[in-house]
């Protein structure tokens, strides 16, 4: 069997589609899938747009039926410095 290299793009919801051609004499043959990502996908966020973020997404809850749970006791440690 040969090496077949496609290129597709996953849609909005994650999802990957492929759709591989394979001729008559490969079928209910096991194949391995290789999923390579094309270059860096991942957008950082300078300090400034990490703080925006922050501001704009601060008390955005308004659910009236969501609720903060007890956070409970911390335990008691001694001093690192007497």
């Amino acid at each position: 069997m040969t090496t077949i290299e496609l290129r597709s793009k996953v849609d909005s919801n994650g999802v990957l589609h492929v759709c591989v051609p394979f001729g008559k004499y490969d079928a209910d043959r096991e194949v391995r899938v290789t999923i390579e990502p094309l270059g860096e996908t991942v957008k950082t966020m300078s300090p400034d747009q990490w703080r925006q973020f922050v501001h704009e997404m601060a008390g955005c809850i308004d659910d009236p039926t969501f609720q903060r749970h007890a956070q409970g006791d911390f335990e008691n440690r001694k001093d690192l410095f007497p």
